[in-house]
């Protein structure tokens, strides 16, 4: 394992953006990702885990600390009947799994062709697209706990949401992941998986972390539908699409700095111009004041911030 200095963050995250962290290491494996973190505690150093980098706004200060990138990428797959066991490590690219089980027939990830980032940061956002995401498959998740002992958590334990996980609030981290795909038709598999493509290809043609601002369940906006009722037609599955209100703000194509709300789609934030994360700040709270003021609803960020 080695620990290295001032590596600018900017080089590991989608977005682009982000000075450097004091250290930073990759772990190739559960013993290193281990030793890293017993590093930072025994040297009183703060220390966040990456993944792929791709939910995620770092300052342009960097990161006062140690940053652990989690490159553990074994995967291994057994048939068990009409099922397709997948063993992975936290590492793995998702599009890696995607592409491991629909090449021999068998479902349960196709929707999220384009997404990118690891499995690992997949199972702790519990990533969505098409009414499908990522918990559907998972039959069991490995993890630290806040001791560095390894322990399996089920399915239930895991606390699954929409776009959330009990990961988001324990600090356990993730190590591996029992993923259980089943046999499917063929174009099933491929209209479902055709439509992840168009959705990747109506991506932006510039750096950004996804989408900004969390989507909400309906159940979860009674009030604000109360107020606009107009909205009630933009639910789709149970859930709500906040973009439509910053697109309905006037805020395509708004911007701070290099940092531009994206004209195709008002949920992105994209790095234009060589954008700083206080361009990205600037617009995000422009993005939220100005919803506030015409919806009276409080805009709540699903991206995470690193080094603020």
């Amino acid at each position: 394992m080695e620990i290295k200095e001032n590596i600018l963050l900017a080089n590991h995250t989608t977005f682009r953006i982000g000075g450097p962290a004091r250290y930073f290491v990759e772990a190739l494996n559960v013993d290193e990702i281990k030793e890293a973190v017993s590093w930072a505690r025994k040297n009183n150093v703060p220390y966040f885990i990456l993944g792929g980098g791709s939910n995620l706004l770092v300052s342009d200060e960097g990161f006062n600390g140690l940053v652990i990138k989690v490159k553990s990428e074994k995967l291994k797959v057994k048939s068990e009947g009409e099922n397709l066991k997948v063993e992975v490590e936290a590492g793995v690219p998702l599009i890696k799994i995607i592409m491991e089980t629909v090449k021999n027939n068998y479902s349960g990830a196709e929707w999220g062709f384009g997404i990118p980032g690891t499995i690992g940061g997949a199972i702790c956002g519990n990533a969505h697209r098409l009414g499908r995401s990522i918990s559907e498959v998972v039959e069991s998740v490995e993890v630290f706990d806040e001791n560095l002992e390894a322990k399996i958590l089920s399915k239930e334990e895991c606390e699954f949401g929409y776009g959330q996980s009990r990961f988001k609030k324990t600090g356990e981290i993730i190590l591996s992941a029992n993923l259980i795909f089943k046999k499917e038709e063929q174009k099933i598999i491929d209209d479902v998986l055709n439509q992840g493509k168009k959705i990747m290809l109506a991506h932006p043609p510039f750096p950004s972390a996804g989408c900004v601002f969390a989507n909400c369940l309906s159940s979860e906006i009674k009030n604000l539908l109360k107020e606009h009722p107009e909205l009630e037609k933009r639910i789709r599955g149970g859930k709500f699409g906040v973009g439509y209100m910053i697109d309905q703000s006037a805020l395509k194509g708004c911007q701070v700095g290099g940092a531009e709300v994206w004209g195709h789609h008002a949920n992105y934030i994209i790095n234009k111009a060589n954008a700083k994360a206080k361009d990205v700040i600037g617009l995000i709270n422009l993005v939220k004041e100005t919803v506030r003021k015409k919806y009276n609803f409080e805009l709540k960020e699903e991206i995470r911030f690193l080094g603020f």
